[in-house]
């Protein structure tokens, strides 16, 4: 009897360790693993897996002297900037529309808002090739029925002043029907007592939603901010489909796609890890900026 009591407090104890023991060893095989092998390769030059010289910092010091990093950084944080001031208001917008009772249909227009999240980068990549084509896409067919017939020949995608719109307007049309589902979530939680209450104070509509409804749902805001930001950060397979590189003067090249090259077409894992790292940095750093910025770190505290 004390035998099988031994055993089975024995059992109680390593219970807990062998649920999570999958988890762990997954972890470390592929997530910590990875991430250190990374760290270590960005110290190295190399030219394939087996071929790598130690080089310090090297890698780091001359990536910020590499002009087509410079262009890649500046590219991405321009997009990163216009889309999140393109598709923040509107996610809020249509959430704050499809959330009104008077509209009928409303479960269909959401979903059909939602919809273009559903389609991969790259088959949206495709789609908006064939839609943005001069003279026969219906892009341009639209904009000259509309504005006049100088649009037709709006070259889009091979003119280095039209990529960077392209791209963003393509992620907007693609993205905002995701990051409006949270602001409707948002919107469920906001108090209705507080809302009826300013009604009854007088408060218009643009007044109960500074003084209450952002309030409210200022957490989640600061979430799709950062999540906008990083996704943003992280573009690679749009520009690759729709470009198929970094397009007319490297307007489409992003970090992504720059660590693309380097580590899987040049072969240079230590200066693609190096790039990585930094733009692994700069998000963190970019990150924290937004939530300080946002005031819900103090709010939770």
């Amino acid at each position: 009897m004390r035998e099988s009591s031994t055993f089975f407090k024995k059992q109680q104890k390593l219970a807990p360790y062998l649920f999570v023991l999958p988890f762990v060893v997954t972890f470390c095989i592929f997530s910590a693993y990875p991430y250190l092998k990374s760290l270590t390769y960005s110290l190295y030059a190399t030219s394939g897996p087996k071929d790598a010289k130690f080089v310090g910092l090297g890698n780091y010091q001359f990536l910020w002297g590499d002009l087509d990093f410079r262009k890649a950084v500046g590219n991405t944080a321009l997009f990163a900037v216009l889309s999140v001031a393109i598709q923040l208001p509107m996610s809020l917008g249509l959430a704050l529309l499809l959330s009104q009772k008077w509209i009928k249909g409303v479960k269909l227009w959401r979903l059909a808002v939602f919809a273009p999240n559903l389609m991969g980068q790259v088959a949206v990549g495709v789609l908006f090739g064939v839609l943005l084509q001069a003279k026969f896409g219906l892009v341009n067919i639209g904009l000259a029925a509309i504005l006049g017939p100088q649009w037709l020949d709006q070259k889009w995608l091979s003119e280095p002043n039209n990529v960077l719109p392209a791209l963003v307007v393509v992620t907007a049309w693609m993205s905002i029907g995701y990051n409006m589902i949270y602001f409707l979530a948002a919107l469920q939680n906001v108090d209705q007592e507080l809302i009826e209450a300013a009604m009854v104070d007088g408060a218009n509509g643009v007044q109960r939603f500074r003084a209450v409804t952002l309030p409210a749902i200022a957490p989640v805001m600061a979430f799709v901010l950062v999540t906008m930001t990083v996704g943003s950060f992280q573009l690679y397979e749009l520009p690759r489909t729709l470009l198929g590189g970094g397009g007319p003067d490297n307007r489409g090249l992003t970090i992504i796609m720059y660590l693309f090259n380097n580590g899987l077409l040049s072969g240079d894992l230590g200066y693609a890890s190096a790039v990585g790292w930094t733009l692994a940095v700069m998000l963190a750093a970019i990150a924290a900026l937004q939530i300080w910025l946002s005031g819900t770190a103090k709010k939770d505290a």
